[in-house]
């Protein structure tokens, strides 16, 4: 997004988001909670024992953007596989580690950043404490997950049912036993399918403790639907100011999780990266096929990192006003042209014909600019 969008929060109050303040942990050379910020993760779902097929996904997810990448550690195959895939992987990985504890040593030996456990499935408390200590020994964070689908008995006895103190209380008890043992290094997660649940568990466990907190719905479904649920309960939170990571469960490639979960920071100012597309929905008024534009513009422009912001808008009735606030902006016109706007001033005409490959150029030009300010500006520091 343009230096002109960002300046908006500051001048424009009802833009601005407080995030709690939660004490800052690292996974990896990856800071989260505190300042740092809210990183995006993804989960691997190749078998871990096929450690080239896992390793091509992570690094498919790393050119997608993930800040950290989780892989499953169900079986002693996966761990031993794991001390390659963790070698290799330029992102820090979290093992995800259930029912035996001995996974969990294997995978900390083996070069996991985090240990995402359940304390309360992997045995006696002995067990616990022998894992505890295999993460401080190598440097591991640790994630504790709660998910409303696997809460303990007694809890489903007491409560009757999941339910947002359930979840919290089931938590809690879990960082309890992390802290008697004086680890600190933990985030926590209150997943629920249901983002009514979810929502209210994150926001109850907001208030009791200090750690990081790691947002998600949990299987929240098909690509379409599952981000139309990951944006309604992920969004309300992070514009709450709760959230310090956040992972988006779908069931599609992996790669749109982590698309989905930056739009998702995008559309609230929390994160930018890549080019951000504002276009209209077309109507009869349009100067040029929107949609059809829009399509291949989002494609030929993936490859850039460097966060600017595009205006895509069909007629004059919103591309001038669209066009003040971004760096590059074309908005249809007649007689088969439209206007091209440069950092929020009309600048030239452009035949509709040669329109893409002509924004394509601006926009790489555009954001090569950016990258050298902002070298500069580092050198500078420097």
């Amino acid at each position: 997004m343009s230096n002109a969008a960002d300046q908006l929060g500051h001048i424009r109050p009802w833009r601005h988001i407080e995030r709690r303040k939660s004490r800052q942990i690292h996974v990896g050379s990856v800071a989260v909670g505190g300042d740092a910020p809210i990183s995006v993760q993804s989960m691997t779902n190749t078998p871990t024992a096929d450690a080239a097929a896992t390793l091509e996904q992570i690094r498919q997810l790393e050119e997608a953007g993930a800040d950290i990448v989780r892989v499953s550690c169900p079986d002693e195959e996966s761990t031993a596989a794991f001390r390659t895939i963790a070698r290799e992987s330029r992102v820090p990985l979290v093992a995800d580690i259930h029912f035996h504890y001995r996974r969990g040593i294997e995978a900390a030996e083996a070069g996991a950043a985090c240990l995402r456990i359940n304390p309360g499935n992997i045995g006696s408390r002995d067990r616990v404490r022998e894992v505890i200590q295999a993460a401080r020994d190598h440097g591991c964070s640790m994630r504790i997950g709660v998910n409303a689908g696997s809460l303990e008995r007694e809890l489903l006895e007491k409560y009757g049912e999941p339910c947002p103190d359930a979840m919290v209380e089931s938590a809690l008890n879990h960082a309890r036993i992390l802290q008697d043992e004086d680890f600190h290094e933990f985030k926590i997660s209150v997943k629920a399918s249901d983002p009514f649940l979810t929502v209210a568990a994150y926001q109850q466990l907001a208030e009791a403790i200090d750690c990081p907190l790691h947002l998600g719905v949990t299987e929240a479904g098909p690509l379409r639907t599952g981000t139309i649920k990951s944006a309604i309960g992920l969004g309300s939170m992070l514009w709450a100011g709760i959230g310090d990571t956040i992972r988006v469960s779908l069931a599609a490639d992996p790669v749109e999780e982590i698309k989905v979960g930056f739009d998702i920071l995008k559309s609230l100012g929390l994160r930018h990266r890549g080019v951000n597309i504002i276009a209209c929905p077309s109507c009869a008024r349009q100067g040029f096929n929107v949609i059809e534009t829009v399509g291949v513009l989002e494609e030929r422009l993936a490859h850039i990192t460097t966060p600017m912001s595009l205006s895509i808008i069909g007629c004059v009735v919103n591309g001038p006003g669209e066009a003040l606030y971004t760096d590059v902006g074309f908005t249809g016109g007649g007689k088969g042209a439209g206007m091209v706007y440069l950092a929020g001033k009309m600048t030239h005409k452009q035949d509709n014909a040669g329109m893409v490959e002509h924004i394509v150029e601006l926009v790489e030009k555009k954001a090569a600019e950016l990258e050298a300010e902002r070298a500069g500006a580092l050198q500078a520091a420097e």
